[in-house]
């Protein structure tokens, strides 16, 4: 059946929706973000995402709003006990010292 399907064509992966997955979480700063969202961005990709993907793990923003960062956890940090730890304590902590505007950071379900 499977076999049958994938020769004559049938889709496995719809591309359209994978695009607008990474968009939607994605740490790639884009021109309509605002001045918080950027920095937000720029943060993650600078100082958290290399930290993160040493051990194995990788972190997605999600959304800013009204002080809330909301990331998503992924990889080895999807599971990890620790991984509430590094969130408040690492990355919280890092994003209210070098953006005020951020009063919380929570992770969302991947």
């Amino acid at each position: 059946f499977l076999k049958d399907y994938l020769e004559n064509g049938g889709v496995v992966v719809n591309e359209e929706e994978v695009v607008k997955m990474k968009q939607e979480a994605s740490n790639t700063v884009h021109a309509d973000d605002d001045d918080i969202v950027k920095r937000i961005k720029e943060l993650l990709e600078n100082y958290v995402k290399p930290a993160v993907e040493m051990d194995g793990g990788a972190i997605q923003f999600k959304s800013y709003n009204e002080g809330v960062v909301n990331l998503m956890l992924q990889g080895s940090c999807s599971g990890c006990p620790s991984s509430m730890i590094t969130l408040k304590a690492g990355i919280e902590g890092m994003m209210k010292r070098m953006i005020p505007e951020v009063k919380e950071v929570v992770a969302e379900a991947e």
